[in-house]
């Protein structure tokens, strides 16, 4: 292929990048330099860095850490396990597939599910505990979080997994080295890349959740996808909402740089 053939094909691709990236992202610096009555100001920044939003930072890479860390925790024995079923394909798929049910669907459902009369609180009743406060807590937050998540986690680790050549275990059993330390010293450096894969794409966007705050929470969690929600939909203050924006997507691209210079540092090695 021609150098001016790959230029061509590459427009509709830059073209893309330039009005769903790069513009939406230029819109929202703009923006966040205005206030409510849209006079220019430098005002949003200053008020970011106010105890009530360095509250809810501190609060939003918290719980994005916990999604990420219970994701990671049951995503790595369940990608492991996939490896070495039969049927894995088939098995990978109905991992996937709540993944193509709407999270609006998904959230409702788990709603009825944590209800005072839900199925949780039936069984519940069942073994004698009785109706417990389920729902608008920090666990069915995180529960729920970390059930839409799994899916990104267990893909890039199920991928590592299956590149891994299966020789290098052997050898290391052959050299007399237990299931754990064949796991700590071979299988899990190999497949680090996944995992920090599966980490990003789990906790960036656990940044920004908001509707399941809302829904699923009741609001007691509160985190700067909640906050850029409010100031959008309820004050109107759009400036404020997309200054919170632009915060949350320098926090982003720090964590992608800060774990790419890691990957390739380790590809080097």
């Amino acid at each position: 292929m021609t150098r001016r053939a790959r230029t061509f094909y590459l427009i509709p691709y830059a073209f893309w990048i330039l009005l769903f990236v790069i513009a939406p992202i230029v819109l929202i610096a703009y923006y966040s330099f205005f206030d409510i009555d849209g006079n220019f100001t430098f005002s949003n920044y200053v008020n970011f860095f106010t105890p009530v939003y360095l509250k809810m930072t501190v609060s939003s890479f918290w719980y994005a850490f916990l999604i990420m860390l219970f994701t990671l925790l049951i995503s790595y024995p369940t990608a492991l396990v996939l490896t070495k079923l039969k049927h894995k394909q088939l098995w990978l798929l109905l991992i996937i597939l709540p993944t193509w049910i709407n999270l609006l669907l998904k959230a409702y459902a788990f709603m009825g599910i944590f209800g005072t009369y839900g199925t949780a609180n039936k069984f519940l009743e069942f073994i004698g505990i009785g109706t417990q406060q389920i729902l608008f807590t920090d666990f069915s937050f995180l529960f729920v979080s970390t059930y839409i998540f799994i899916p990104f986690m267990i893909l890039p680790i199920y991928n590592a997994l299956e590149e891994m050549n299966p020789s290098l275990t052997h050898a290391a059993q052959d050299l007399g080295a237990t299931r754990w330390t064949t796991f700590w010293r071979v299988v899990f450096p190999i497949t680090l890349d996944g995992v920090k894969a599966g980490c990003q794409a789990v906790f960036i966007p656990a940044l920004s959740l908001f509707m399941i705050t809302r829904l699923i929470a009741g609001n007691r969690v509160i985190t700067l996808g909640t906050a850029i929600e409010e100031h959008f939909l309820v004050t109107q203050d759009w400036g404020m909402g997309s200054t919170i924006g632009v915060f949350l997507i320098i926090a982003m691209f720090i964590i992608m740089f800060v774990s790419g210079a890691k990957r390739k540092k380790g590809a080097v090695k």
